[in-house]
């Protein structure tokens, strides 16, 4: 059946391609739940999309998809040896007290790394190294973390494996181009070119454009605006707390002011959790609106300490074990869509919160009641074990306010000792990326022959291996492949390539190629860059069969556009984990990240051209 000219087959699968880009953007649900939904659609609706059950779970046998996962993998194998964090605290040292050195040396080294290591793990050691740097230099660490998240992903258009879309790019060349897969450095030479433009745009008009969101010299108290909402009281001997649980104070307020801490005879523990019970001269920390506070302390006979309010150096004194800090919550965390209190971080891991910044919005009241966000920052009171806890996964990036300063108390081979594997790890990444290189074996086979090595030489667990890699963005790859199938199966592919290809009777070639670099580019900063590769490439090569030219230059085009999202905080993982610690408002990004894509699309577009020809 035909409508308007359109098969209601194809009609059918463009509805099932709008419902998804809506919940994409919308993330009314999770993406790779989206993932799944898709694949249960197409499957279900095959008289009309043409996709059976079989080629509906294809995606989860894709060579892409599996070479992903062993990367992940790899990647966390390199990360366990320590080199990635060893290279930070020297990063750290070398650029201390200098903006235009510290600037010049993170995005000069995140970017290399970045195209042979999974660049999240990367960004995550380097965030509290940058954070501390800036405050060392005198600089808001917000002109710093945006250029970082930037670099990695820069870093990512060296190498076949340097993000999960040219993987996806590789298996596509081989199944609709008369070629084979992309070869391990096939376009290392572009994306150098790409990496050296960005670089010089981050250290000229990015430095101008990227904001100061977060004060250089502002400690944490300040950083989150909670001047207001702290304060330090003094038990007197005849207050009816004398002698009643500490712990007890939550439920005795209605939970609107939260004891934190409680100082007593030079020792210091924290409030959540704790056995003891008030006594008289205790000082004690407390959070809550200063109305709620002030009808605490007329209520149980308390007095201030300081009327200056509480500063950061109030939880870090030297008798105190306890910490301020900061945690991430990235894509791949288990709290994800948790308040607070379903969350149980006090009450499992001591970790009690105490603001919330969600880009440049603050939330300081009823935070217990807040689902948690992918991007939020939380600033947390913690303790060391809490901070070793989480920096073993992947549910929070905690980044302890004195970061800088315990390097400074030791030498690097105390602060990050190199695994006794480290030799047998570096090793294996070696040769994963000479044998696919050399073409000695496929990439998918060398990865997993990699991971099979790392396993059995004791570099990583197999619990490890699991652990390490990010099965959200293992569905959501898994998920949208069929969607390509269903393009190609229905004629929706050719469909929106013959509406694009009518562009070629107005324009040059290159004008279209440049077209199609920025649809792809603008289509991967509000959908994720997987989901555009997968709409965009089947259309690309489409398109450039009709127009007679070069399937594989339009699919490269896709491929770069896609990997390079600059302009959203969601167009990209590292954007999303920079974007509370760097207090940015989601304009920042199009502002910085806007002239970048757009640069970069004529940059790419025309070195495409010249090297590959169209």
């Amino acid at each position: 059946m035909v409508l308007a000219g359109v098969p209601t087959a194809a009609l059918v699968v463009f509805a099932l391609i709008g419902v998804a880009l809506a919940l994409f953007v919308s993330e009314v649900i999770p993406n790779d739940v989206t993932a799944i939904g898709i694949v249960v659609a197409l499957a279900a609706l095959e008289p009309w999309t043409g996709v059976g059950a079989r080629a509906a779970i294809s995606g989860f046998a894709n060579t892409a998809t599996v070479t992903i996962v062993a990367m992940y993998m790899l990647s966390a194998g390199i990360q366990r040896t320590g080199l990635v964090y060893r290279l930070g605290i020297h990063l750290s040292r070398f650029t201390r007290g200098s903006e235009t050195r510290a600037l010049a040396a993170t995005i000069g080294t995140t970017g290399p790394i970045a195209g042979v290591v999974n660049n999240t793990p990367v960004v995550a050691v380097f965030i509290p190294m940058i954070t501390d740097l800036a405050r060392e230099a005198g600089v808001s660490p917000s002109k710093l973390l945006l250029p970082l998240s930037y670099a990695a992903i820069l870093g990512g258009t060296l190498t076949l494996i340097g993000t999960s879309t040219n993987l996806l790019a590789s298996e596509f060349a081989a199944t609709l181009l008369d070629r084979g897969p992309i070869g391990m450095f096939e376009f290392t030479a572009l994306g150098a070119v790409v990496l050296v433009v960005g670089i010089a745009y981050l250290m000229t008009v990015g430095r101008w454009l990227t904001p100061a969101r977060i004060p250089a010299d502002a400690d944490l108290v300040e950083e989150f605006e909670l001047e207001d909402f702290l304060a330090e009281l003094t038990v007197g001997p005849d207050s009816p707390l004398v002698d009643h649980p500490i712990e007890g104070l939550d439920d005795r307020t209605a939970a609107a002011v939260t004891p934190l801490q409680v100082r007593r005879n030079g020792e210091t523990f924290l409030a959540a959790g704790t056995d003891q019970r008030f006594r008289a001269g205790d000082v004690v920390v407390v959070n809550g609106p200063r109305t709620a506070v002030n009808r605490l302390r007329r209520r149980f006979g308390l007095h201030r300490v300081d009327p200056d309010g509480v500063t950061a150096e109030s939880f870090t004194g030297e008798d105190s074990p306890h910490r301020l800090g900061k945690a991430v919550v990235p894509e791949t965390s288990k709290f994800l869509g948790e308040t607070l209190s379903e969350s149980r971080l006090e009450a499992f891991h001591g970790m009690t919160v105490l603001a919330i910044r969600r880009g440049s919005d603050l939330i300081r009241t009823d935070i217990e009641e807040v689902p948690l966000v992918a991007g939020d920052l939380l600033l947390v009171q913690t303790t060391p074990e809490s901070i070793e806890y989480f920096a073993d996964g992947d549910d929070l990036l905690v980044i302890p306010e004195d970061a800088l300063d315990r390097l400074d108390a030791a030498d690097a081979e105390t602060v990050a000792p190199l695994s006794p594997e480290t030799p047998v790890a570096v090793a294996i990444m070696v040769a994963v990326v000479g044998l696919a290189a050399l073409d000695v074996l496929p990439i998918v086979i060398a990865a997993l022959g990699g991971v099979f090595a790392m396993v059995v030489t004791g570099c990583l667990s197999s619990a490890d291996a699991y652990d390490a890699v990010s099965w959200n963005v293992v569905f959501l790859l898994a998920g949208v492949i069929p969607l390509g199938l269903a393009m190609e199966a229905t004629g929706g592919a050719a469909l929106i390539a013959e509406g694009l290809v009518a562009t070629g009777s107005v324009l040059p070639l290159v004008a279209v190629l440049f077209l199609f670099y920025l649809v792809t580019g603008l289509l991967a900063n509000v959908i994720t860059p997987v989901a555009t590769i997968v709409l965009m490439i089947p259309i690309a090569v489409d398109a450039a069969a009709r127009l007679d030219a070069s399937g594989f230059t339009f699919l490269l085009a896709v491929t770069f556009a896609s990997a390079t999202s600059f302009m959203t905080p969601v167009g990209y993982q590292t954007n999303l984990m920079v974007y509370g610690p760097g207090g940015y408002e989601f304009t920042d990004f199009l502002r910085v990240g806007g002239p970048l894509q757009l640069l970069l699309s004529v940059v790419t577009t025309l070195g495409i051209v010249a090297l590959w020809g169209i």
